[in-house]
């Protein structure tokens, strides 16, 4: 599966403090330390339904993650999935009257497109799931060889994970049982299916059903769980266990990362899977969460459509801290377009602040947990400090453009 689009990035003079992040396994904010390259796996989208805030928010979080190590002299590897089957996938292609494959291809190329216009760097590797499945098979034959792993006895074929073969199970979303068979019920899975060991074993590949899309494999015919196909991707692109970041949203820590880890690390035997589990925080509307069941999605091609300049969309989802729940609204829209248009003002000038100072500012605070509502604030200083007899800097214009669109990913020019 192609990615999109590369995309420039301006380079900033000096190099950018060290990275700290809040990581959910121990509920600290640490330094990432990465290695060499710095390596990063984010989940990515179920191609059902067009690119809403929602998913923006969370991948602009991780682009924020991915400018502050390569600012840092850092080189990035970084993986990215779409889970291009599915049964969310299928149920709206049965709803619709639409090819499952063909609705999956189309929504994956308007998410690129919308990617590419918020200026999200592109991943090393994008990789479906259905391009995924002979290694995804044959994770699930290793679990099955080494006692990880069992076959149901009714004549389904299908094929669980069994929890209880990772000793550390919990150790990222740290999670009471109650709590976890909640979210797994809610999320996906089956934890009142006859036959499993346990009630929070997942799924790792399902028979064949008639009607539903399968292939042919050493497991018998069928498609693969969601939680072993992260865990066979981010291994295949990235390596070994230990990655730096396993990132997506904050509905994700449970049960899907847990998962997935889980099983990352039965199947190498390292733990953890990743040194960071870094969840970005849920984009609401009218005070719900906005998501597909509750109707009350905000499409990024549709404020494109709609001449909204992608910059300003950037910002409003910036605005506020990437791991809080977050409201969006036409007011804060229009703030956002308000603050775009006072940056590049400032930038458009002969003379401008001192750079300096402000683009320090930036790298501090972005590098102590992407604090971008500080970040903003010392851009918005630095505009109403231009306007000034401060504004004597020649150089400053173009090098606050250049550290803005290089570290916030949104260009002034």
């Amino acid at each position: 599966m192609e990615s999109w689009s590369p995309i420039d990035v301006p380079t900033v003079p000096g190099r950018g403090p060290e990275l700290r992040l809040y990581d959910t396994a121990t509920g600290e904010v640490r330094p990432t330390a990465p290695g060499d390259p710095a390596r990063m796996y984010v989940c990515g989208i179920t191609p059902y339904d067009a690119t809403h805030l929602g998913h923006a928010a969370t991948y602009l979080t991780f682009d924020l993650v991915n400018r502050m190590w390569r600012d840092a002299g850092h080189r990035v590897a970084y993986v990215q999935n779409v889970t291009d089957i599915d049964d969310p996938l299928l149920e709206r292609a049965e709803r619709d009257g639409a090819d499952w494959v063909v609705l999956g291809m189309a929504e994956t190329a308007l998410f690129r497109e919308d990617m590419e216009a918020l200026r999200v760097l592109p991943p090393d590797h994008f990789v479906g799931a259905v391009e995924s499945v002979p290694e995804i098979v044959e994770a699930v034959e290793k679990l099955l060889v080494d006692g990880a792993a069992y076959t149901l006895t009714d004549g389904t074929a299908d094929v669980y994970f069994d929890i209880s073969t990772d000793p550390h199970f919990g150790s990222e979303s740290r999670y009471d049982e109650a709590t976890m068979l909640a979210y797994f019920a809610e999320r996906g899975g089956d934890p009142d299916r006859a036959g499993k060991r346990h009630r929070l074993d997942p799924l790792l590949w399902r028979g064949a059903r008639e009607g539903e899309p399968s292939w042919p494999s050493s497991l018998g015919a069928g498609r693969p769980g969601w939680h072993i196909e992260c865990a066979a991707i981010a291994l295949r692109y990235l390596g070994g266990g230990n990655i730096d970041v396993q990132g997506g949203g904050s509905d994700l820590r449970f049960p899907h990362h847990e998962m997935s880890a889980a099983h990352a690390e039965v199947l190498t035997g390292q733990w953890p899977f990743a040194r960071h589990y870094v969840h970005a925080g849920m984009i609401g509307w009218d005070g719900e969460k906005m998501s597909k069941s509750r109707g009350n999605l905000v499409f990024v091609s549709r404020l494109r459509g709609d001449g909204v300049d992608p910059a300003a969309v950037r910002i409003g989802l910036l605005s506020e801290h990437y791991r809080s729940d977050r409201p969006w609204s036409n007011d804060l829209l229009a703030a956002s377009q308000d603050r775009l248009a006072r940056w590049r003002a400032a930038a458009a000038e002969d003379t401008a602040a001192p750079a300096a100072p402000v683009i320090a500012r930036i790298r501090d605070r972005l590098s102590d947990d992407l604090d971008t509502p500080a970040a903003f604030a010392a851009l918005d200083r630095w505009a109403d400090d231009s306007r000034t007899a401060a504004a004597t800097d020649r150089d400053a214009p173009a090098l606050v453009a250049q550290a803005a669109d290089a570290l916030l990913g949104i260009p002034l020019r």
